[in-house]
């Protein structure tokens, strides 16, 4: 939402993430943005007890590249979740329309098919000055909402498994 602090939220009403481990993928494309979107996810996990060794950032070329980074963290690491990190502005030509339809394709197909949540978190402005404002600017930081969303996925998914084996005792 184009008011909304991407970074207040209520702090107790997120699970305690020690012992997960994270992957993120993040844009080099736009970097003074995406580095302060990375800040902002580390941050935040680090702040709600993830182990520092327990975050694995790998960075891509662009935002295109988001989709296929997760998929191979999910394939290679052992993850409890994945945030992918990005940011497209709106330029003179066609280009950005197909990337973000692309990336959140992509995003939602490794959600509606894996079990290990793919947190969305490309910024996809029409100016600089927007994508600024939602990387630690007065908006918050869009790293710092994914990384909630990433361990409340998680949490999400590990109840559902735990309630699914204790109906089949």
């Amino acid at each position: 939402m184009a008011t909304a602090n991407l970074s207040l939220y209520d702090i107790h009403s997120v699970p305690p993430a020690e012992g997960m481990t994270f992957g993120i993928v993040v844009s080099q494309w736009n970097q003074a943005v995406t580095g302060r979107l990375l800040e902002g996810a580390e941050q935040t996990l680090l702040k709600h007890g993830v182990h520092p060794d327990d975050i694995l950032v790998k960075w891509v070329p662009g935002s295109f590249e988001l989709t296929f980074a997760a998929s191979q963290f999910i394939r290679y690491k052992a993850v409890d979740a994945v945030i992918a990190l990005g940011c497209v502005v709106r330029g003179g030509t066609p280009h950005f329309d197909y990337v973000c339809a692309g990336v959140t394709q992509g995003i939602a197909q490794l959600n509606a098919t894996g079990s290990i949540p793919v947190i969305y978190g490309l910024l996809t402005t029409d100016t600089m000055e927007q994508s600024e404002e939602r990387a630690g600017g007065k908006l918050g930081n869009k790293g710092d909402e994914s990384a909630i969303t990433a361990i409340k996925k998680d949490d999400f998914a590990r109840n559902l498994a735990a309630e699914a084996c204790h109906l089949s005792e």
